[in-house]
């Protein structure tokens, strides 16, 4: 792991503080754990992005998924 110094408002600072009390762990561990969570975040946009954007360049068909309809089965009518 890497050491590195972060600048962080004091009021900030204070609500993570009282979360890592009830949480029981550390502002390291805490804000490591936010990190990924918005790196996660991040990459899930990204992602979205790029199907809205494939779907805006390549339109569903109205008969697109008819294909589908015969194999479709949802148990007893």
């Amino acid at each position: 792991m890497k050491t590195i110094q972060m600048t962080i408002d004091e009021p900030l600072l204070m609500e993570v503080d009282r979360t890592i009390a009830e949480l029981q762990t550390t502002r390291s561990a805490f804000i490591r754990e936010a990190l990924e969570a918005a790196l996660r975040q991040h990459d899930i946009r990204k992602q979205e992005q790029q199907h809205a954007q494939g779907y805006a360049q390549h339109p569903i068909t109205p008969d697109e998924f008819d294909v589908w309809t015969d194999e479709q089965h949802w148990g007893v009518e």
